[in-house]
Parts: structure tokens; sequence; C-alpha cells
């Protein structure tokens, strides 16, 4: 067995060990269950209940928990912006940290960025932002995982319930997100990442004199605070330019295996989460494993293509595509580290994707275009893959004549409306992006370097990850524009917060019915015919929707590269 092979094995057997006891904590946390942490936390929630004025009696319907997840965000981009505008009036910017200004548009995006979990980034943190504005963006990695976190929540709540129009309380559901699952996990990684040599310190950047006569600055500074955070509240956002790359972020093949298992775990376990409080824990690991096999298949492809080399460098070239790569973790480690982040929701690259092979970038293309539907963001990959199931019940059912339920959940006309503009607002929203930026010059404009099949790549790149709020991106494509910082917005918005609502606007609908019985004429949901119908619905759905886009980039830079 190869030592790539052992690693990734070696990170599936955690995963999956991990995914029971983690789900059976998070199913604890949310259904106010005991804790190990009760002791130390509920004192402590009780007091920002107070000081907030918040009920925890008191629960929300769909729409009154839109309103508070949307009206939260909200806020926080707002405070977001004008404290980035201002970062050089806060503390801790020191003259040779913060030598990039940062411009009413790049601010706008950063803001929504992180609000929205993506932490699509159109500077380096090294140069544009104040230590300060580090740990500002690092408190909104917690905030915004844990809103998102809450409404995953909520959407379990509406299979669990019938007969009313409660969800729960969104603010009680942030506070026990972060208090009880955010915050212990970070200062525990964080503390570890330390350890592994991932600096933490408020000095000014070290000034080194080279032995040719010359200075080099070197940067560092808070960076544990921000980087277990990043990884576990699936944001991405990297303290340095080149993100995990970075010997400062990710230090060695230690940390970067941790990284990626805070990346995962949570997302992962979720599932089981689900199967328990609907109390059909098999429904919950059918899911999980429909996962898992679409992750094995896709990360199967990527390693392949990775250690492989262009035709034209085959004679004189060994060991894989190591352009763009660090030497510390090579291909195995680039390659699962790039299968990971693109379909867990964060952009935590420690390679640069813009020199993957065709199909390498395929791979990554393909898992965000297919919606965060495996392991996915905090919250938003249980219900994307539910969204598939759905419809994969629907398509299901009409073939073989039975009933459209899940769960006991009927769907009907409305429910089948709300899945159909969930399943439509990914590929109208990248697409028309996508056709805007190559068809304006200002989007065109962009492309510094590259052209044909590769440049139409890094634009649909961009658009699929910001839709995805993944955030990771092609660095050949020059983002930091007016058209580009606007244009990535709206896609950062439609992917958190339209497919939120539609979430919770079925969620809603779900715990207002009541629940039927299953009969002779339900599709089963809990056994492998179940879960092949899911993987083939998610597969038939993204091809249908952007095999053509992949056509004209990474599939036709394959075959113009091996004719």
């Amino acid at each position: 067995m190869s030592v790539d092979a052992l690693q990734a094995g070696s990170f599936l057997l955690v995963v999956v060990a991990l995914v029971k006891p983690v789900g059976v904590y998070l199913e604890r946390v949310f259904q106010r269950q005991k804790t190990w942490l009760d002791p130390l936390l509920v004192p402590v929630e009780r007091l920002i209940h107070r000081i907030l004025g918040i009920d925890a009696r008191c629960e929300m319907d769909w729409k009154r928990y839109s309103v508070a997840f949307v009206s939260f965000s909200v806020v926080n981009v707002v405070v977001l912006y004008f404290l980035l505008r201002w970062q050089g009036r806060l503390p801790w910017c020191f003259p040779n940290v913060m030598t990039t200004p940062m411009t009413p548009d790049l601010a706008a995006n950063t803001a929504v960025s992180f609000v929205t979990t993506t932490t699509w980034q159109a500077y380096a943190g090294e140069n544009t932002l104040s230590y300060f504005s580090q740990l500002l963006l690092a408190g909104q990695n917690f905030v915004a995982g844990a809103a998102g976190l809450a409404v995953g929540v909520a959407f379990i709540r509406g299979y669990t319930r019938e007969k009313t129009e409660n969800l729960g309380n969104f603010w009680v559901d942030l506070i026990r997100a972060l208090l009880w699952v955010l915050v212990p996990v970070s200062v525990v990684g964080s503390i570890v990442l330390v350890w592994q040599g991932v600096p933490m310190n408020f000095l000014p950047y070290a000034v080194a004199h080279t032995i040719d006569g010359g200075t080099q600055t070197i940067a560092q500074g808070p960076v544990a605070a921000l980087e277990f955070i990043k990884n576990l509240g699936t944001n991405g956002g990297g303290f340095f330019n080149v993100n995990g790359a970075h010997p400062f972020e990710n230090p060695t093949p230690l940390t970067n295996f941790i990284e990626l298992l805070a990346i995962v775990v949570l997302p992962a376990a979720f599932t089981h989460t689900f199967g328990r409080m609907v109390g059909r824990p098999r429904d919950g690991w059918v899911i999980f494993w429909t996962m898992t096999a679409l992750f094995i298949a896709g990360l199967v492809v990527c390693e392949w293509a990775e250690g492989r080399v262009h035709p034209a460098f085959a004679h004189e070239i060994t060991g894989g595509n190591m352009e763009g790569k660090e030497v510390r973790f090579g291909v195995g480690g680039s390659a699962l580290a790039a299968v990971v982040t693109s379909n867990g929701a964060t952009g935590s690259y420690n390679s640069m994707h813009d020199s993957f092979q065709p199909l390498g970038v395929a791979v990554l293309l393909i898992n965000m275009l297919l919606g965060e539907i495996v392991y996915g963001g905090l919250g938003t990959g249980l219900y994307s893959m539910i969204f598939v199931a759905l419809l994969a019940l629907f398509v299901g059912g009409l073939m073989v004549g039975r009933s459209p339920e899940h769960l006991g959940r009927r769907l009907g006309p409305s429910e089948m409306k709300l899945i159909a503009l969930y399943t439509l607002l990914g590929p109208v929203t990248v697409l028309m992006m996508t056709a805007a930026a190559v068809v304006t010059d200002a989007g065109r404009a962009g492309l510094t370097t590259n052209v044909g099949p590769h440049g139409f790549t890094e634009i649909l790149f961009a658009y699929a990850s910001t839709f995805a709020n993944n955030g990771q991106s092609m660095a050949g494509l020059s983002a930091n524009s007016v058209f580009y910082n606007t244009t990535t917005i709206i896609t950062m918005l439609a992917g958190r917060f339209g497919l939120a609502v539609l979430a919770l606007a079925l969620a809603g609908r779900f715990a207002a019915a009541r629940r039927r019985p299953a009969g002779p004429g339900t599709m089963r949901s809990d056994g492998v015919l179940f879960g092949v119908l899911l993987a083939g619905t998610a597969i038939l759905v993204g091809a249908l929707n952007f095999l053509p886009a992949l056509a004209l980039g990474p599939i036709l830079e394959h075959f113009s590269m091996h004719p």
C-alpha cells in the first residue's frame, strides 16, 4: 500500500470512528440534554440570555427564524465593513503589517465573504489586514459557523415535529452552537497547532538580513487564533495569502491531517445527529455512506490525475504533478486537502489549484457545483443532501409508482416547488455570472495570463466557489476589481441566504403537517438501493446543469493535452 493510500485510508477511518460519538453529542446539545460541559456553560448561557433579553421558551416559525438569521448576518456585514474601512485607526496596526489599503468594494466583498462563511479573499491577508482585523474576522468565523449550524438544527426539527409552526429559537441555537461546540473545540485545536509551530503573538513583522545584504520581511501574528476556527467553522480564509500552503498556517503533515479533520468531522457527524433526532439512525447512516462514496470517487480521480504529469514532460519528470504543491505534503496530501476543502465548503487549500491537472481541477469544480452535498458546511451540507434525497424520492416514486414521501412527510406540489427552486438557484446564479464575466471586458480583464479553456475554468471556478460559500480560487484569476468584488457578493448572498431560507421554508411546511405512517406504497430510504438512487440523482442533476460548462473548461483542456 502506498503512503498516499495509507494517509487517505487513515483519514477516512478516523472520520468514520468519530461520526457516532460527535453526532450523539450534537444531538444532546441541541435537544438540551445533559452534557459534561453543562456545569460550566449553563450559567454562562443563562447570563448571556439575561443580558440580551432572550426568552429560551419563546420559539419561532420558519419566517421569524429566517428573519433572525438574515438580520443577524446583515448587522455583521455592516459592522465588519466599517471596521475594515477604519482599521488604520484601530489597535495593532503596525506600519509594516498593513501596507495595502482596502477599497470600499473590497471591504464590502470581504465583509459579505466572512459573514456567509465563504471567506473569498481577493487580497493578501498579511499585507492588507491589521492584527485587530484578523482577530475580528476570526470572531466572525465563530458566529457565522454557529449561525449555519443553527439553521441546520432548525431544518432537522421540521422533520421531528408535527402540527406546529415552530422550529426553535435562532438565538438560543446560535449561543449553544458557540458555547458547546465551536469555542471549546477551537480552544483545544488552537493549542495543538501552537504546539506544532503555528505562531500566536502580537509582535511586529520580523525583518531578516540576508547573506547578500538585502532584507526580508517575515510575517507573523495571532495566526493560531484564526487557523483552527477557519476550518472548524467551514470558513477557510487564511491569515496569509497562500492559506494552508504557508508553513506558519500549516507547518507539518500532522497539522494538515488535524485541520482536514476539523473541516469534515462536524458536517459528517451531523448526518448521525439527523438520524437520531428523527428516530431513524439508519437513514442518517445511508446519507453518510452515500456522501463518503462520492468523496472516495472524487479522491481517487484527483489522486490519479495529480499522479501524472503533462505528456510533454513525461520522460523528464517523475513523482507526479508537483507544480504548485508543497514538498512536505506531496501529491497525496495536496490532493486529499483539495478534495476535502472542495467538498466541505471550506476553501482552506494547501496547494495552488491553478496548477492542478485539468481532471484534478474538474473534481474540485464538480464537488462545488453539486452544492455542498458531500459533508458540506455546518448545517448546509445536511440539508443540501436532504434536498437531493427528496428529489430522488420524487423521481424514484414516479418510476415505480410509489408515493413521494420521506420519513412520514408527503411531498406535495408546494414542497416540490421549493425543491425545484432550491435545485435551480445554483445553476442559474453560477452560469449567469460566468456568462456575464466571459462576454464583458471587465470580466475578461481578470484573466491576466490564461485564456482559452483554462481561463474559462478559472472564471467558472470563482463563481462556483462563491455560490457554494467555499472561497477557494484558482490563483490565475485577478479578482480584486469592482466587477468581481460586486458579482461575487451576489453569488455569495444567493448561496448562503437563498438556499437557507428555502430550507427553512420547507422545514416549516414539514413541521406544520401531520406525520403520515409508512405504507406499502412508501419507498424506503434506509437501504443500499436508496443510497444508489441518491448518488445517481446527485450526479445526474449535476450533469444536466453543468456538463456543457465543464465541457468548455476542464474537459476540453484535458483532451487538448491528451489528444
